[in-house]
This record gives structure tokens, C-alpha cells and sequence, in this order.
């Protein structure tokens, strides 16, 4: 179609230079395409990089222990994706002797990837036809058609994909699929989009309607969940206790101190009784150092109300779930966004 002429003629002179576009390995897309679906290019790029310098090939991640993957991941979020990756990097190396799958139904059978990911990789390293759709896309899609259904939805996302497949250059799909997401990121951006400078404004129905800012439709999210968190901060000399989140539940695999998660606030007085009540600590031997005021910590779906009571206990402590680790060496463990920020703020001793 004329759009995707004039728009990879865009491309090639408006890219961006991104170390993942100055290759066809398919490992590097991939790292690439799981590091940027929930995080912003520049917040990407070290990850990228760090991530690539540490694991340069597929048989390097697999490898490696899950705990060394979730500390290089730590402060990115959505800490499935590295579990998703690990366990897709040993699949790779054990089932298919570290080959990487070359067609796009067999790179989404893949763990942790979709079908937005699996266009992209089996595009951009195989010249596979597949339109690969994005948010970025979604929104171009959206404006150049005015479409008025959800893309969240049923309706919506089959209107779209149908739309991006037959816009696709089949016989250049990875430059196509780049100049589509390129578009949405520097040009059809969400707010205030740069209509005067877009290539393809002379295609697009919503700008010539003046209705570009009413598109992509969404409706209303349904509101967030609420969870209270009270983290249990339990010092005794140098030694710091810690735990690993275990259940299929944010930030599995990833540790934190002792948790106690009532269904709703509780007050200072409560938190110091779990202690006794729940970690079965002696009275006599504890202080209590400090007690945080509420940290509100935001997830895509979930909100979170943190407080943190800082314990010096003199006694012993046996807890089976526990780990005890140094204070120094804390930073060599993967920590949620929340507890990052709370240690590197400080701990008294």
C-alpha cells in the first residue's frame, strides 16, 4: 500500500539508533522485545545492554541461576518477564539445541511471549510476514481509521490486527513493523501528536476530522485493588532477616523482609504485636527502632499501602521461611521497586 511506502521511506531517514535494530540475532530482538514491552526506551537501554554484556547468548541466560537474572532485572517491574525468559532461554537450549524457533507459531509457543512479540522477532530476524501490534501501533491504526471500538477488547483488537495485516510490506515486514512503531513513538505520540510533521497525515481520518486527540477509544479501567503491606525490618548484630516470595503472586522469586499483609490498615500498636503474636519474638529483647508512615507503591492493577517497623532484636530467631544475611550483603539479592527504595535510604543499625 502507498501509507507503507511512504512511511518506511520516513523510517529509514527519522529511526532511531538502537543497538537491537543493528541486528537479525534473534536473541537480541527477543531480550529487546520482553526489556521494552512495559518500559520506556530510555529506561530500557541499560537494562539492554547490561543484560546483553551478562548474557550474551541464549545459552548463557539459560545457564544462569534465576536469582542472578531477577537481580539484573530489578528496578524494571513485572519481574514475570525474567522468570518468562529464563524458563524460555532452557526450553530453547534443551528441547531445540539452542536454536531459536524461525517461525512465528513456534516463537509463540515460547514462554512469556505474545503475539505482538512473536511478529516482531519472527519479522524483524526472519522476514516473516506478520504485522506486529503494539500500543504504538494500535494508536497509529486507531487515528488513520477513526476506529471508535476499545482495542482492549474483542471487537476493537480483530478491527485492528485486521487493519495493520493488510497495511503490512510483505515483502519487507521487520523495516514495515518498525516504521509502524517508530511512527506511534515519535510522531503519533498520545498526547498533542506532531500531526503537521506525520508522513502519512495526508491518509489519516481522525486528522482531517480534528479528532485525533479523542482516539485510541478507551473505556473506563475498573478501579485498582488495595493491599496493605506491613514489612517486618528485624536486625540482631549485623544480620538481617529476609524472605522469598514463593507464591504465584507479584514479585515471585523476588525476597523481602518478613510480611504481614492484614485486609486493611491496622494501626502501630497492631504491627508490634504481630511481632509477638505471629513471630513469636521475646518482648524483652526487642526495641522498636522506627515505624515508616504509609509508602504508597502503584502497580498497574494494584495499589499498595506499605509501612515498614524497624526492629533491633537481641535473642535468637528461628523461622524456617526466614533467611539471615548480612546488611552488606543485601545488595546482592533481587528486591521489588519498594524495598530497593526503603534500603537504599537506610537502615539504622
Amino acid at each position: 500500500m502507498e501509507i507503507s511506502r511512504v512511511l518506511n521511506n520516513w523510517y529509514r531517514d527519522n529511526k532511531r539508533e538502537l543497538p537491537w535494530r543493528d541486528t537479525r540475532n534473534p536473541y537480541k530482538i527477543w531480550i529487546s522485545e520482553v526489556i521494552l514491552q512495559q518500559t520506556r526506551v530510555n529506561q530500557g537501554m541499560a537494562y539492554y545492554n547490561n543484560f546483553i554484556d551478562t548474557f550474551p547468548d541464549i545459552f548463557t541466560l539459560a545457564e544462569a541461576d534465576i536469582d542472578q537474572v531477577l537481580k539484573l532485572w530489578e528496578g524494571l517491574g513485572y519481574y514475570s518477564r525474567a522468570r518468562n525468559l529464563h524458563a524460555a532461554a532452557k526450553y530453547i537450549v534443551t528441547q531445540c539445541q539452542g536454536r531459536f524457533p524461525e517461525k512465528y507459531e513456534d516463537i509463540l509457543e515460547l514462554r512469556g511471549v505474545g503475539p505482538y512479540a512473536a511478529a516482531a522477532i519472527a519479522s524483524l530476524a526472519f522476514d516473516y510476514p506478520a504485522a506486529a501490534v503494539d500500543g504504538n501501533v494500535i494508536r497509529v491504526i486507531s487515528r488513520i481509521f477513526a476506529i471508535q471500538h476499545d482495542a482492549r477488547l474483542n471487537p476493537g483488537k480483530k478491527e485492528i490486527n485486521n487493519l495493520a495485516e493488510s497495511l503490512l510490506d510483505r515483502n519487507n515486514p521487520g523495516e514495515h513493523n518498525q516504521a509502524m512503531i517508530e511512527l506511534g513513538a515519535l510522531i503519533c505520540i498520545p498526547k498533542n501528536p506532531k500531526c503537521e510533521v506525520c508522513p502519512v497525515n495526508h491518509y489519516c481520518k481522525s486528522f482531517s476530522e480534528g479528532i485525533v486527540n479523542e482516539l485510541p477509544v478507551r473505556y473506563a479501567k475498573p478501579p485498582s485493588g488495595k493491599r496493605f503491606f506491613v514489612y517486618y525490618v528485624i536486625l540482631s548484630g549485623e544480620n538481617i532477616f529476609i524472605q522469598k516470595r514463593a507464591k504465584k503472586d507479584i514479585w515471585q522469586s523476588l525476597y523481602e523482609f518478613p510480611l504481614y499483609e492484614p485486609a486493611g490498615p491496622v494501626s502501630e500498636s497492631e504491627m508490634i504485636k504481630i511481632l509477638t503474636s505471629e513471630w513469636k519474638l521475646s518482648p524483652g529483647k526487642m526495641v522498636i527502632k522506627n515505624i515508616s508512615p504509609v509508602i504508597k507503591h502503584v502497580l498497574s492493577h494494584q495499589h499498595i499501602y506499605a509501612r515498614f517497623i524497624h526492629v533491633i532484636y537481641k535473642g535468637r530467631i528461628q523461622n524456617p521461611e526466614w533467611q539471615t544475611v548480612t546488611i552488606d550483603d543485601l545488595h546482592l539479592f533481587a528486591f521489588p521497586a519498594l524495598i530497593s527504595k526503603y534500603i537504599r535510604g537506610g537502615l539504622d543499625r
